[in-house]
């Protein structure tokens, strides 16, 4: 079976243990002040859709489009190590594009940290450009934040 990209609940068994495993890397990598993880209950939030890269019922990766006024944010981009280096994160981060653009969000923006180098380089080679902190966020010593012109919807 081919891998799928589809809408999933933040607390379907398959996709809390892969965000419990992000979360605990980025509590490893970074210091509190500095995580921004959305908790499970907060990814429930309607504005957010959590979306898993499914191939025969396993959830390889998943990734979260959160809606804001005008833009929306990549969130819970997560790979687990056993399928890293076979285009999961890439075709999230594509589909979340698609998804945009499909509802007229003009910008993708995006916080991720200094030590995701494998990250850092996924958001640079699919067009995300540096910029300072947005929204909420302060200036730290580990955020990156990038964002992304999404190309309008062709119908």
């Amino acid at each position: 079976m081919a891998l799928r990209i589809v809408p999933v609940s933040p607390r379907d068994a398959r996709a809390a243990a892969l965000l419990r495993e992000s979360h605990a890397l980025m509590e490893v990598l970074f210091p509190p002040e500095e995580n921004f993880f959305l908790d499970i209950e907060a990814l429930c939030d309607p504005a957010i859709t959590l979306f898993g890269a499914e191939e025969d019922g396993v959830l390889l990766g998943c990734a979260a489009l959160a809606r804001q006024d005008g833009y929306a944010e990549v969130k819970s981009m997560f790979v687990p190590p056993e399928a890293r280096g076979i285009g999961v994160a890439r075709r999230l981060l594509v589909h979340l594009e698609g998804v945009a653009a499909g509802e007229g969000i003009p910008l993708l923006r995006l916080e991720t940290g200094d030590k995701l180098a494998a990250a850092v380089a996924l958001y640079e080679r699919h067009g995300f450009a540096r910029r300072g902190p947005f929204g909420r966020y302060e200036p730290n010593t580990s955020s990156l934040f990038y964002e992304k012109p999404v190309a309008a919807a062709v119908h």
